[in-house]
């Protein structure tokens, strides 16, 4: 069974997923609907607010990645990313074992499935561009502009 909570935040409304062991996707969503708790979603709606409070920089939820062999390699890379850092798509490649596959870890980025726990905002272009962002690059820019103020 799938259980879903929903959280109004400083980039919008999020949608937190989750099965009985493991937060699913966290989804950036036009408005919020009902609520179907389990305590995953309780236990990651209370990790968000903090993080946006700046009193959480690590979250300790279960989280099922699913996604190719590679794409999970990326994802766990961007987890190693600190707090308030910004590294770069080929930063990320080198990260991830591959280092000239910086277009490819940008593919694995956007299919992210729980942005903010794994810090796909943390993750610019070549020269500092911005990139892109699944939920649109102002809430990336409000995600480091956030990260930056506690740091």
């Amino acid at each position: 069974m799938e259980y879903r909570a929903y959280l109004k935040s400083i980039v919008g409304p999020l949608e937190i997923v989750a099965d009985d062991k493991n937060i699913l996707a966290i989804n950036f969503v036009k408005r919020v609907a009902k609520n179907n708790h389990n305590t995953l979603t309780r236990q990651c709606v209370v990790e968000l607010k903090e993080y946006f409070k700046g009193q959480r920089k690590i979250f300790n939820l279960p989280i099922k990645l699913s996604g190719t062999l590679w794409q999970e390699s990326v994802w766990l890379s961007l987890s190693q990313i600190p707090y308030g850092g910004i590294i770069s798509y080929a930063d990320l490649a080198a990260m991830s074992a591959n280092p000239r596959a910086a277009r490819a870890v940008g593919n694995a980025v956007n299919k992210n499935k729980v942005p903010i726990i794994m810090p796909c905002h943390r993750v610019l272009a070549s020269g500092g561009a911005w990139g892109g962002y699944a939920g649109g690059l102002s809430k990336k820019r409000a995600l480091l502009a956030l990260e930056k103020s506690f740091d």
